[in-house]
């Protein structure tokens, strides 16, 4: 007879294999909304999308319950699940967000900033800047997303980092349509040296302003891409 020590050993390991499982899926389905592959808006099903992925129904339905809390797919009582939408408004909100968020993260850390900060904040540029001759447009607005939390990972603000945390994904699909909109697969190489500089200088005007004026960069464009009045 087994014992209940290698009983529970065993159900741990079967946690983790389902988990590891699960995630899998769920990275799957997110570079597909990400990538593309699945457009904004369109409706999934969880027998369509386990027939597509070859996988069963069960860990398919715990990865999309984790995308529906990451804020990228929407599920309506009665109606069913989708891809979320981009709006006009969408990209206004999430850009005046991120604008605050940062603001915010920079202000908390600035008198605290480390050589650990710093090299962190170097080697994820460099990062971006390696995937970007690759054109994948979802290595590329990840990476770029990575080396935004930088500040987040830094700050010491666990409150403001979770907030982060939450809408990490969500700004994974903004920027990689906010590429499409300027028809590239990544930012220009050049689009975060002042960010990056400026975080590692000595005037926080200066980083401030460099915040908004990048994030601001191309909103219209992006507005206009996603071809939604607003209200």
């Amino acid at each position: 007879m087994r014992s209940e020590i290698q009983l529970a050993a065993d159900r741990g390991v079967t946690q983790v294999q389902r988990a590891t499982f699960r995630e899998q899926i769920a990275d799957r389905l997110r570079h597909a909304i990400i990538g593309g592959h699945i457009a904004p808006g369109s409706a999934v099903t969880e027998q369509q999308l386990a027939a597509e992925f070859g996988v069963s129904r069960g860990p398919l339905r715990e990865a999309m319950s984790q995308l529906a809390e990451e804020g990228l797919l929407v599920t309506v009582p009665y109606t069913g699940t989708r891809v979320i939408s981009l709006s006009r408004e969408d990209v206004r909100e999430i850009y005046s967000m991120r604008t605050s968020l940062e603001t915010l993260a920079f202000r908390e850390l600035w008198e605290h900033r480390t050589p650990a900060f710093a090299e962190s904040l170097k080697q994820r540029h460099k990062a971006l800047l390696a995937v970007l001759p690759d054109g994948d447009g979802f290595a590329a607005s990840l990476a770029e997303v990575r080396l935004h939390s930088t500040v987040y990972e830094f700050c010491g603000h666990r409150l403001l980092l979770e907030t982060w945390r939450r809408i990490a994904s969500r700004l994974h699909l903004y920027l990689a349509v906010h590429q499409k909109a300027h028809g590239r697969a990544g930012p220009l190489s050049d689009a975060h040296s002042a960010y990056v500089a400026l975080a590692l200088g000595d005037r926080l005007d200066l980083m401030l302003a460099e915040i908004e004026h990048h994030m601001q960069r191309g909103v219209m464009q992006m507005q206009a891409y996603v071809g939604e009045a607003r209200p």
